[in-house]
């Protein structure tokens, strides 16, 4: 049977060579992981003033416009390079709404430097088995009552579970970005799994 991977990097290199069913395949399965960042780096605040499902569409666009200048080693790579493209859209978008006494950027959760490359229907989720945060983050359910119990949590819990459960970095990767160590980073991640927990059970 064809893994997973291998099947990824297919899609990808076909898409790259102009087959349009590839692509609307990447669209489908990345699609949902990119509303998960968008969503969740938001926060609440800002999902009151921006749209997200149309910001998700700015990225995949722009993310696949430019897939001839990605190089595919992992889906790793590939889930690293949207999630930057997710982040300077974001970014951009922020400058654009910045007006006014409040610095709206402030709502945001840091998330890497500024840097990467240049359809509504995301298709069909899977049925939830187990309603906790571990679960729905990895089969991406109930994005709504997700988004309250971690709009709750402090900055540095959110964006660490973004970096871990979304984007799949290592320990090491995260404490480069956050200037800690990678047995920080795992007690960090560990507490805010635990907090998310909680709240999300009180939801």
């Amino acid at each position: 049977m064809q893994s997973l991977e291998h099947k990824t990097q297919q899609l990808v290199t076909l898409a790259q060579n102009g087959d349009a069913s590839a692509l609307d395949h990447l669209y489908r399965v990345y699609g949902e992981r990119v509303r998960w960042m968008v969503r969740l780096r938001m926060g609440r605040a800002l999902r009151a003033r921006m749209e997200s499902m149309d910001l998700v569409q700015e990225v995949l666009i722009h993310a696949f416009r430019g897939l001839s200048k990605f190089t595919y080693t992992n889906e790793g790579d590939l889930v690293r390079w949207l999630s930057r493209i997710t982040q300077n859209a974001l970014r951009d978008r922020l400058d654009n709404l910045h007006a006014g006494k409040r610095d709206i950027r402030k709502e945001v959760p840091a998330g890497g430097s500024r840097s990467g490359d240049g359809s509504d229907s995301f298709g069909a989720r899977a049925p939830l088995d187990a309603a906790t945060p571990s679960v729905i983050l990895s089969q991406r359910e109930d994005l709504g009552r997700l988004e309250k119990a971690i709009d709750a949590l402090k900055s540095e819990y959110r964006e660490v579970i973004v970096l871990t459960k979304l984007e799949g970095l290592s320990y090491k990767e995260i404490g480069a970005r956050m200037g800690r160590s990678p047995d920080a980073v795992r007690m960090l991640v560990s507490s805010a799994m635990a907090e998310l927990t909680a709240v999300f059970m009180r939801t």
